[in-house]
């Protein structure tokens, strides 16, 4: 049997804390609880931790400087949580390393299906690659991985320039993941471009104009407000 996965829950609340930790033991996890850095530092002392469910806004040492940390010891996944609704700290969340976010408040089945999707992307390498085949379904389009070549249903060819196809392949490669433009041009070996440069946001509109059954709906590659984009693999086809 699979050990289970070891998840640390930092938040200065205690309320918060013994909540999530209760709802992830109740589904199968083994769960430690830190109300802040040096709690979280003796418990991977005794035992590593598989993910970090880390609060942004606690007093003296933030989640994101433990985030920064963790980041740089090793490869346990991150999920932030935080209350404030600026977009900024999201932003540098995910610049640091995060896997994810949530906000507070937050429905506890959306955490756990975050926690899932977050460790099943840890185990399989941070990205899903061993799952695709040479073709992966995008939208309306087929996306041939060996010929780079994307075509309609009947068989035509839809025209795609080096960086579209990089940064189709880069989103088939993270489904259901959310990507900042920086992870996305670093995923997408797109270092001329800035990460906030607006071409980004061209490139996404035109890709939406090739593989969106309704483009001005878009149901594939959706925009995450003031951080970036998450492709939905189960999108409309037609």
């Amino acid at each position: 049997m699979t050990e289970a996965a070891h998840i640390a829950v930092v938040d200065d609340d205690p309320d918060v804390r013994e909540t999530v930790g209760e709802y992830l033991r109740r589904s199968g996890y083994a769960v430690s609880e830190a109300s802040g850095g040096p709690q979280l530092r003796d418990i991977m002392a005794s035992r590593p931790i598989d993910l970090a469910i880390l609060d942004i806004n606690m007093p003296g040492e933030d989640g994101l400087s433990i985030a920064r940390e963790l980041r740089a010891l090793g490869d346990a996944a991150i999920i932030m949580l935080t209350a404030n609704r600026d977009d900024l700290d999201k932003i540098i969340g995910l610049e640091i390393g995060a896997d994810d976010y949530v906000t507070k408040p937050y429905n506890s089945r959306e955490l756990l299906a975050r926690v899932k999707a977050v460790l099943r992307r840890a185990r399989s390498g941070g990205a899903e690659t061993a799952t695709l085949g040479p073709e992966v379904q995008m939208g309306k389009c087929r996306l041939n991985l060996n010929m780079r070549r994307l075509y309609e249903a009947d068989g035509k060819d839809v025209p795609l320039t080096a960086m579209e196809y990089d940064l189709l392949r880069t989103f088939a490669e993270n489904p259901n993941r959310v990507l900042s433009r920086e992870r996305l041009l670093d995923l997408a070996h797109s270092k001329d471009i800035e990460p906030f440069d607006r071409s980004i946001d061209t490139r996404v509109a035109r890709i939406r104009r090739k593989i969106e059954a309704d483009p001005s709906k878009p149901d594939c590659l959706r925009t995450v407000r003031g951080i970036g984009y998450v492709y939905n693999p189960n999108c409309r086809t037609a």
